[in-house]
């Protein structure tokens, strides 16, 4: 049993299809009853296992015996993620193609629920890598979008979603 696999799937169900799991309307499911379903494909599966791979990386939240995930949605939630409004900008990390697009139209979240924005310009740099090996990184002027009523709110320490940012908000970083 592979840790990727398990969290692959995990991902899979609790960002984009639940299948059969009882999903809250802030994506919750019960720990042991998405134990139970990672059994039909990993019969060794544990809670334990399950909650380890909860805590690396942070893209997932145990809490009182629930789990979700934190980010990545396509399925409708109502996440209550608390909305920031001290930081200034983020980044996005993208191809040059499709760079070239968000500069033209803005930056939308496609099939996600929401657009996601990294802390710092290397993160979106590792982020865009994911895509291509020259990557280009765009920044976000998070305070002239908040003036034009564009809320973010804070997944993690380095993960920022956004239900769309204009254009007028979004420049290429220079390059390293």
């Amino acid at each position: 049993m592979e840790k990727i696999d398990v969290s692959k799937q995990m991902s899979y169900w609790l960002r984009h299809e639940p299948e059969d799991l009882e999903m809250d309307c802030q994506g919750f499911v019960a720990v042991e009853e998405l134990v139970e379903k990672l059994r039909e494909r990993f019969p060794d599966i544990d809670r334990g296992f399950v909650e380890d791979l909860a805590s690396e990386g942070k893209r997932y939240e145990v809490e009182e015996g629930k789990i979700r995930a934190v980010y990545g949605h396509t399925v409708d939630l109502d996440l209550d993620l608390p909305e920031d409004k001290k930081v200034k900008e983020l980044f996005y990390g993208t191809t040059s193609k499709t760079a070239y697009s968000i500069l033209m139209k803005g930056l939308e979240p496609k099939e996600r629920n929401m657009v996601h924005l990294s802390a710092t310009e290397d993160n979106a740099r590792k982020v865009g890598m994911r895509r291509t090996e020259d990557p280009t990184v765009l920044k976000v002027d998070v305070e002239g979008a908040r003036e034009d009523g564009i809320r973010f709110f804070k997944a993690t320490e380095n993960i920022y979603l956004s239900r769309e940012i204009p254009k007028e908000h979004i420049e290429k970083c220079d390059d390293l």
